[in-house]
């Protein structure tokens, strides 16, 4: 599978750094719903670092696991962001984030079973036959398990991107993050991704209580980590890669020394192999 190699998310704090210093970045992630708008700036710069840059698509509020019907106007708008940036992919959280037409602002997890498999999966479909592309999902973090689950997380993953035909953005903070909250073994979750389905990869960061984990993507990568991403570079080879950060943001440049260490692990591990 080809990779774009190493990314990073784009954010308004960073336009001028983007634009005026052409940094060596590979791409750029943009969050879908920043950018459904008719015009006006948002829109300039995301057309200004597209013209120099791929960018995929990431959304935050499809709501693929939730109940609702699936929202026509906001498909809509996702086809139209899509036929204007043309993004090397759109990708969503396997989560639903309301109810009742209220949106809660949250990646919610949902219980793992056979019938939220067909439920999600038949979703999947009709929004990739709608946008006429793939969908990429992403595990989300959780803090609760549900008594309902009938497998694991890991399970019921490889079994939607099966059922589906779609593909897997895995987020190796966020096995992290579940494995300490649920207490699991990690490598077992990254060692049963299906690697011919596994497009891309988030790293972030995270805040450590002692007893339990946070999915903050406010600090540096972890140790803990960059040893998973070791591992994941060490089975599915070069996956096109990105760091997410989305509070206490930091200047461009000191992301691009934390994504220098994410290409640094990546050379090792393949020259290794060599």
């Amino acid at each position: 599978m080809h990779s774009l190699g190493f990314g990073l998310g784009l954010r308004p704090v960073h336009y001028d750094a983007i634009q005026q210093g052409r940094p060596r970045v590979d791409w750029f992630e943009a969050i879908t719903e920043n950018y459904l708008v008719p015009g006006g700036p948002p829109l300039h710069h995301l057309e200004r670092v597209r013209a120099d840059y791929p960018v995929a698509l990431h959304g935050v509020s499809l709501s693929i696991g939730g109940t609702d019907p699936l929202e026509p106007g906001y498909l809509r708008d996702v086809k139209q962001l899509v036929s204007r940036i043309e993004p090397v992919w759109i990708s969503d959280h396997l989560c639903w984030t309301g109810a009742r037409g209220r949106n809660l602002h949250d990646l919610l997890p949902v219980p793992y079973t056979e019938e939220a498999v067909r439920h999600v999966s038949e979703r999947v479909r009709r929004v990739q036959d709608h946008l006429g592309r793939r969908l990429l999902l992403e595990n989300v973090s959780s803090y609760i398990e549900f008594a309902a689950s009938e497998m694991t997380e890991w399970e019921f993953l490889s079994l939607i991107a099966q059922q589906s035909d779609c593909e897997i953005l895995l987020d190796v903070n966020n096995v992290y993050v579940s494995s300490v909250n649920h207490g699991f073994d990690p490598l077992l979750y990254l060692d049963a991704m299906p690697a011919q389905r596994v497009r891309q990869i988030h790293l972030a960061g995270h805040e450590h209580n002692g007893t339990h984990i946070i999915d903050t993507h406010d600090a540096p990568v972890s140790d803990a980590v960059w040893q998973l991403y070791r591992h994941v570079v060490q089975r599915l080879g070069r996956v096109t890669t990105m760091i997410e950060r989305d509070d206490h943001i930091p200047e461009f440049a000191e992301l691009e020394r934390e994504l220098d260490i994410a290409r640094g692990i990546a050379d090792d591990v393949l020259q290794a192999a060599a």
